[in-house]
């Protein structure tokens, strides 16, 4: 996977400033006043090994950072009538709360595509955004892709949490419901944002086999 880059702000009770967010699609970085940080959630991004934090720099909770705001715009293809075209995610995180509160737009063509203000998770997220766009229009992000599931659990993370099955796809297709979704688990390629997308993406089945755990997307209600 290459890297991508994406422009944003952060901000805390300590002030703001411009940012850059990089990640390969697992992998998390993020410099904030000079300090680098790393996570495979964006409510996980805790110093990198060997680097020091200045005391009262930031409010870091469980070792990672807490009480402050991230807000990035991200490049994020649609597939519109049959035509793949790069349309503008806006993200909004405030981890604020003993909960993070999510706020996703998606921008197309003069067009607003909206998440509720106080998503729990990414997954929820971009379901969301989903069932409101047109019909001719579906999201080609990992989230919805054939290839991708979450371990059958009651709970799951804000992001990072999604199993991608594309070196073990032919098994993968034949999936439906999560006892089967658990034995496949070790041959899972590795994780990925619910907001990546890969030269190697299919959308997700309607129904039946290779729906795996989670189902379709957007099965969920959010």
């Amino acid at each position: 996977m290459t890297d991508e880059s994406w422009a944003g702000w952060y901000r805390d009770r300590h002030g703001s400033e411009a940012v850059i967010l990089t990640t390969d699609g697992q992998q998390l970085r993020i410099r904030v006043r000079g300090t680098d940080f790393e996570g495979a959630s964006f409510d996980g991004l805790g110093p990198v090994a060997g680097v020091t934090v200045r005391d009262g720099a930031f409010d870091l909770a469980d070792g990672v950072l807490g009480d402050c705001v991230l807000e990035w715009d991200l490049p994020l293809p649609v597939l519109v009538s049959g035509t793949v075209r790069q349309a503008t995610l806006g993200c909004l995180l405030s981890l604020r709360r003993a909960d993070p509160d999510l706020y996703l737009a998606l921008h197309l063509d003069g067009a607003v595509y909206e998440s509720n203000r106080a998503e729990g998770d990414f997954a929820a997220a971009l379901a969301t955004i989903q069932r409101i766009l047109p019909p001719d229009m579906h999201l080609q992000t990992c989230i919805a892709c054939a290839f991708s599931d979450y371990f059958p659990a009651p709970v799951r993370g804000l992001s990072g949490g999604l199993a991608c099955f594309r070196g073990a796809k032919d098994a993968y297709r034949d999936v439906a419901g999560g006892e089967e979704v658990a034995g496949l688990w070790d041959r899972r390629t590795g994780f990925v944002q619910e907001i990546w997308s890969c030269r190697e993406f299919e959308p997700r089945p309607a129904h039946g086999a290779g729906t795996g755990h989670r189902g379709a997307f957007p099965l969920e209600l959010a």
